[in-house]
């Protein structure tokens, strides 16, 4: 099978380093299922991935992906060959820049029927991202109207965790602001479903004030957390909860949350598949209450570029896109 890796870590001003490798088709085991891939989505994850060490080259990225189950382990029991399947894998494991990929079955769900593969892809990682953050990190009801009058505070409304966060959130009652700067992205995270829309190249504090607004119960961050630190905290209410997917850069002083009681929490949704936890089904769970609410027409899908073709330049262009910081919504690449 045709793979897209690279044998070295590497920054993208080394040129591109990916590489086409002919792999054998793997065999699945136990719980795995065989998917043939029809479409992957490039995420900042991959980014940050190409530039750790490679333990065993090649190194095949990918996380998001949709396609057909080709055949299954002997002992999975939630799926059949035919299903058309979408997921997010796991760091561990060869990623789905590639034609056919192995993943075990609680970590996938069926993927909606009333959207293209290159929609619904857009979907796994940052929703089960989105997920994790809302209802294991910040403990929200699964009934919405225990969560009216509660609200959330997405700095950076516009990324593809941000757009399916916010779409989430108001699904189960929150009230949502979230922060923009560019009149595109600010248009976008309205139709995501924001209730307020905050520029993040302005004082969050001064914003607050001026327009009234009261402390928020959470706050999601997904872009650079050292900058939005201190503005957190005081933004937050007293016992709020603050929750963040991009790791410190500098040391940061935990005690400033203490006057509040705050709670502050790292959201990594491979924890899970990496650690092996006996609860991994929340991924297929949470993939499955995606698809229900999609094909229910109260969540839609964030893909706002589309890729043809698994080439070394398409996913080099890709991770150019993603670094470049300009990215609304999520980038995709149709296989065939």
């Amino acid at each position: 099978m045709k793979a897209i890796g690279f044998e070295q870590p590497f920054k993208l001003s080394d040129g591109n380093l990916f590489k086409t490798f002919n792999l054998d088709i793997p065999e699945p085991k136990v719980h795995e299922i065989l998917v043939k891939i029809q479409s992957i989505s490039v995420n900042p994850v991959d980014t940050k991935q190409r530039l750790m060490d490679v333990s065993k080259a090649p190194r095949v990225l990918g996380f998001d992906a949709i396609g057909v189950v080709e055949s299954v382990g002997n002992e999975v029991t939630m799926f059949n060959q035919g299903d058309i399947v979408y997921y997010s894998g796991s760091p561990d494991q060869n990623g789905s820049n590639a034609e056919y990929q192995l993943i075990n079955e609680r970590l996938v769900a069926k993927a909606p029927k009333n959207i293209s593969a290159e929609q619904a892809v857009s979907l796994p990682l940052t929703g089960i991202t989105a997920y994790e953050t809302l209802f294991d990190v910040f403990g929200i009801s699964r009934n919405r109207n225990e969560n009216e009058g509660k609200t959330l505070l997405i700095i950076n409304g516009a990324g593809g965790v941000g757009s399916i966060a916010t779409q989430i959130a108001k699904a189960y009652g929150l009230r949502v602001i979230t922060t923009a700067s560019r009149n595109e992205t600010i248009e976008w995270t309205k139709k995501m479903g924001a209730d307020i829309v905050l520029n993040h190249k302005e004082s969050l504090l001064n914003q607050f004030k001026t327009q009234g607004i009261e402390l928020v119960d959470y706050v999601f961050c997904t872009f650079n957390t050292d900058m939005y630190y201190d503005d957190m905290i005081q933004l937050v209410k007293p016992r709020g909860h603050i929750a963040t997917i991009v790791a410190f850069e500098n040391d940061q002083d935990l005690n400033a949350l203490k006057p509040k009681s705050l709670s502050f929490s790292h959201e990594f949704m491979f924890a899970r598949p990496l650690n092996q936890t006996d609860d991994m089904i929340k991924h297929h769970e949470y993939l499955e209450d995606i698809t229900n609410k999609v094909e229910q027409n109260i969540y839609q899908p964030t893909t706002t570029k589309v890729i043809e073709g698994l080439t070394t330049e398409n996913i080099y262009q890709a991770h150019q896109i993603l670094e470049s910081n300009t990215m609304i919504g999520k980038l995709v690449i149709n296989l065939n």
